[in-house]
């Protein structure tokens, strides 16, 4: 099985099973001297667990992990020595006996066919390789990057802006994080959680949006071709299971508009309001924000703005009919531990994906400069 490594300079590899002894990851490319502790990876992972302080535990999975990380190695006195970072966790609540039923059937939504075709056998415990779980190494991950990101003067802010066809008001996105359901208004978590509960209780599962917003990254990451900054982005959204779309700025929207509606006039800067200096040392800002900090697949200093759409969960309590290995057609009905949507719990993922996207690409851009 190939693919289990994202970014060039800085490099996550993955590892583990939903229903192994554990998951772990191996972070190459961290320079030495960053400030890094397993508390660091441990709040992280924290805001990924099921019904974390009000976090969507009307959608969430009753499976209880601690997911207590450990550092392994690359870590001494506090700080990273440059060497390879390895993390591991500890699955401790397996009840892989809820999945021997189906381990013949081939689940419709489900990465079954896809792994069988591949490989022609497959490790029906939860999904294996392709399960949600996975994800918790990428947001461990994530954790380190972020540090490197806070140094250089950016933060991620991430946010649910849709649930079950309920949009929220983007009004306060810097402020989600506290709020439950990752929500950036004040009134709207309220919906979602009936909107969750009634679901449940028909058995069936819901999609959302995410909003991720990258504040203080530099202009001048990225390249023009194949290396997009939009691209690779839209790249490490894609590699989350559930995502089905991604969106730049404006994103479809701009296939309605007028080229004078959608370009962001350029302007000179306003005490507090700079997105960067030109060579020239001017000081520059935007009117708008339809590229989403983007242009011409590199940074321009404005807020990097990325949505993702993401599909309802195929682990459904529903009864289903669906053909298994040897072409027989079987009823199914999904028991187990299972979320109903991905929302919120994948809100803190897609932040670990863009920290790892972004400081990939400051750490080339030190490669380009004298």
């Amino acid at each position: 099985m190939n693919g289990n490594t994202f970014g060039r300079i800085f490099r996550l590899t993955t590892f583990g099973e939903s229903h192994g002894p554990g998951l772990g990851g191996i972070v190459d490319g961290c320079p030495a001297g960053l400030e890094i502790s397993e508390a660091d990876l441990q709040q992280a992972l924290d805001e990924r667990r099921p019904g974390q302080d009000g976090r969507g535990g009307a959608a969430s999975t009753a499976r209880s992990e601690k997911d207590q990380v450990r550092i392994l190695s690359g870590v001494f006195a506090g700080k990273s020595t440059g060497a390879p970072i390895a993390f591991y966790v500890e699955n401790e609540n397996q009840r892989s006996a809820d999945y021997e039923a189906l381990a013949a059937i081939l689940r419709p939504g489900h990465a079954d066919l896809g792994f069988f075709m591949k490989h022609a056998f497959r490790d029906y415990r939860g999904g294996g390789r392709s399960s949600g779980r996975e994800t918790l190494c990428r947001v461990a991950g994530g954790g380190i990057a972020e540090k490197i990101l806070e140094k250089a003067g950016a933060r991620i802010f991430a946010c649910v802006a849709e649930f079950g066809g309920i949009a929220a008001n983007l009004e306060d996105i810097e402020n989600a994080a506290a709020r439950p359901w990752f929500c950036p208004d004040k009134v709207t978590d309220g919906l979602w959680v009936e909107a969750a509960k009634k679901t449940r209780a028909a058995g069936d599962s819901l999609g959302g949006k995410v909003r991720v917003e990258i504040h203080g990254l530099p202009a001048g990451l990225g390249e023009p071709v194949f290396d997009k900054l939009d691209a690779r982005l839209a790249y490490a959204f894609m590699g989350v299971g559930a995502v089905k779309g991604v969106e730049i700025g404006s994103g479809c929207a701009a296939a309605d508009m007028k080229g004078s509606e959608h370009n962001d006039p350029i302007l000179p800067a306003e005490a507090g309001l700079a997105c960067g200096t030109l060579p020239t040392g001017i000081s520059y800002r935007f009117a708008s924000n339809n590229a989403g900090g983007v242009l011409g697949g590199i940074s321009n200093g404005a807020p990097i703005c990325v949505t993702a759409s993401l599909k309802p969960l195929a682990s459904i309590s529903r009864k289903q009919r669906s053909m298994d290995m040897y072409g027989e057609m079987r009823d199914l009905q999904i028991g187990g531990r299972h979320d109903i949507s991905v929302i919120p719990r994948v809100v803190p993922v897609l932040k670990a994906m863009a920290a790892l996207c972004a400081v990939d690409f400051l750490l080339l851009q030190k490669t380009a400069l004298l």
